[in-house]
């Protein structure tokens, strides 16, 4: 801001040499402008001539010329004369051709009108008595103006006005365009990120406005790489103790469910059978979750391993439907399962893809159950070949004492990525449809 007051500042001063130009080059040029000077004040050339006359009354008519001769030196450049009180001209100092010899109002007239141009005239009684006679001092109009400059270098006036007004334009474009360059460089850098996805720092040399902006924006970064840090070693933290509890637990669960084996072999009441039964049930629930919650941390902190390769997907739903079928069956599940006969190749990692279709299929078991049914089929979805789990359960928004925190679905999400598959939920009250696809030239398919 201080910048560009100090621009318009010293355009405000620089205009006023405008007039001065104007005129400076007319006295440069005009080598006899000093002599013009002492013509330009009139008023103080009508009292001259006056006072000069009123000192000649009762003077001869040698003092008269004398005087005049004198005015003469002093005025080089005027016209002077004298007549006597009979009219008749007595000295004349002028280049004038067609001043009369004697003076009446006819050749006085046609004086006036034989001028060449309007000359200042000063006309004075000598001693102030019309019977001496009177004096005339005439100066061309030329000379008492204020010298101004011909066409041509009126056209340099404007040209020099236009030049200081475009030197204004462009020195406050140079100014503007800086600024411009350096908030880009700013915009840049703010845009462009590193790999961590932080721009880098920008290197600050001025101070001024953008200059602060570009501290706090550093600023900013610094708070950026130290709560990435924080972060980072939080999601370290926050692995490791995952990690570690899902395998410290796995020792008591493993006892739990030996002595619920040996249990087994022992005599119990019906009651105590059904106890026995709930507490394997929910030992399998507990390890399936340690199971996923160690998965997604190993999935999360990239240790799991991806091995893709082409698969047959027909007859790979067809097996892992054919470990599933006895469960559906034993819990009363209507299962449809229409495959086409001929192949379909899709570029999969085969152990992450069965355990991705195992936690669907838990997922129908554990909040589908109500329904009694699940069809798995391939179909078409938006251009795509995707294969199809359904239910008929009560939908994914109904809360139930069997709803987890979703690392079985969060899971499905990390696997599916990895591999560059898209997959797509779609819940109602009726039942939930789930697509999974192979991802080509679709990416907006991938919407959960």
């Amino acid at each position: 801001m201080a910048k560009y007051l100090l621009i318009i500042m010293v355009a405000l001063i620089i205009w006023p040499f405008v007039l001065p130009a104007y005129f400076i080059p007319s006295y440069l040029l005009d080598k006899d402008f000093p002599q013009k000077a002492q013509y330009m004040d009139t008023n103080k050339l009508k009292k001259m001539w006056h006072h000069e006359a009123a000192k000649l009354g009762g003077f001869s008519s040698e003092k008269v010329d004398q005087k005049l001769h004198t005015l003469k030196e002093q005025y080089p450049l005027a016209s002077m004369f004298w007549v006597d009180g009979a009219g008749k001209t007595k000295l004349v100092l002028s280049e004038q051709k067609n001043i009369p010899a004697q003076w009446t109002l006819e050749n006085s007239i046609e004086f006036m009108n034989q001028s060449d141009e309007d000359p200042v005239t000063f006309v004075s009684y000598i001693g102030e008595k019309q019977s001496n006679g009177f004096m005339v001092f005439q100066i061309p109009p030329s000379i008492t103006k204020l010298p101004t400059l011909s066409l041509i270098d009126d056209k340099l006036l404007a040209l020099y006005a236009f030049l200081v007004f475009g030197l204004f334009l462009f020195v406050s474009w140079l100014f503007f365009f800086k600024i411009r360059k350096r908030l880009i460089h700013l915009q840049t850098a703010m845009t462009e990120t590193k790999e961590n996805g932080i721009p880098e720092k920008i290197a600050i040399n001025k101070k001024d406005e953008i200059s602060e902006l570009g501290k706090a924006f550093n600023h900013m970064i610094d708070e950026l790489i130290k709560s990435r840090q924080y972060e980072k070693e939080e999601e370290g933290l926050r692995k490791q103790l995952i990690a570690n509890i899902s395998h410290d637990l796995r020792t008591p669960l493993t006892a739990i469910r030996g002595h619920a084996y040996t249990l087994q072999k022992e005599p119990l009441s019906s009651k105590g059978k059904d106890s026995l039964h709930l507490i394997e049930n929910k030992v399998d629930l507990l390890s399936h979750l340690l199971e996923n919650l160690l998965s997604y941390t190993l999935l999360s902190a990239g240790k799991y391993t991806l091995q893709s390769k082409e698969t047959d997907i027909i007859r790979f739903i067809r097996e892992s439907m054919a470990g599933w079928y006895p469960v559906f069956e034993k819990e009363g599940f209507k299962v449809d399962v229409n495959l086409p006969e001929k192949a379909i190749i899709w570029n999969i990692d085969p152990h992450w893809f069965m355990r991705i279709l195992d936690n669907l299929y838990q997922n129908v078991m554990r909040h589908a159950k109500s329904g009694r049914y699940i069809g798995v089929q391939i179909v078409d979805y938006e251009g795509e070949t995707a294969i199809l789990i359904e239910d008929r359960g009560p939908g994914l928004d109904v809360t139930t004492d069997k709803k987890g925190a979703g690392i079985g679905l969060s899971i499905v999400s990390l696997m599916l990525q990895e591999m560059q598959f898209g997959w797509k939920i779609m819940s109602s009250p009726k039942g939930t449809q789930i697509y999974l696809y192979e991802k080509k030239e679709n990416p907006e398919l991938n919407k959960i």
